[in-house]
């Protein structure tokens, strides 16, 4: 399945020095990663899109400047279907940005869009009020129960502030267990460890950060 990342700052970091280590390991992955790839950033208190249909690490991926906020996904379609530019990833409302890593197999959930990862996005919105943490825990928890297996289900959602991220797998927790970081200036999150010290989030874990 896909490869996600996410960083929040106080203050402005490099986008190219984040994408170059992202675009080695989404190559390096055991699953193909190379359906397309697309990043959100915040600039000016405003989000900003990219999304390109060929692999990250073919991509030119300098040249995006500075921000507070990244979230990067790497594509590796379900049945290798639907690899339209489209359907990459992050979605948005234009509010929250949303990223997923995972596979769900007999999901009962009536929701609308065009693969499953942006169904997921427009379940967990129906029931936020204001409240993102409290509205993903509901949501997961009643995808969870109406799904006859969760193989994995990461997601991180950003309203520009804060994080709010879920870590759940039922297999190979060395490719579906995420990972986190903190520094002086913030945090950040990732399908693998990059540089530095990372922690696991355990199966299961909701954060919020």
């Amino acid at each position: 399945m896909c490869r996600i990342f996410a960083r929040r700052s106080s203050t402005p970091f490099s986008i190219e020095e984040q994408l170059a280590p992202f675009a080695a390991m989404a190559k390096a992955s055991k699953e193909f990663q190379g359906h397309g790839w697309g990043m959100a950033w915040l600039e000016n208190g405003q989000w900003r899109f990219y999304r390109h249909i060929e692999p990250i690490w073919e991509h030119d991926v300098t040249g995006f400047g500075k921000t507070t906020c990244l979230m990067i996904h790497a594509r590796s379609a379900f049945r290798n279907e639907g690899i339209f530019l489209e359907n990459n990833m992050p979605f948005s409302d234009g509010e929250k940005v949303f990223i997923f890593n995972g596979e769900l197999h007999g999901v009962r959930i009536k929701s609308e869009g065009r693969i499953g990862a942006e169904k997921i996005f427009n379940f967990i919105r129906r029931f936020d009020r204001g409240d993102t943490d409290a509205a993903l825990r509901k949501a997961t928890d009643i995808i969870r129960r109406r799904s006859d297996y969760v193989r994995g289900m990461n997601i991180i959602v950003c309203d520009g502030r804060r994080f709010y991220v879920t870590n759940d797998f039922g297999e190979d927790p060395r490719y579906f267990t995420l990972y986190r970081r903190e520094d002086a200036d913030g945090v950040t999150f990732c399908s693998q460890p990059l540089d530095g010290k990372w922690f696991p989030l355990g199966n299961g874990v909701q954060w919020a950060a």
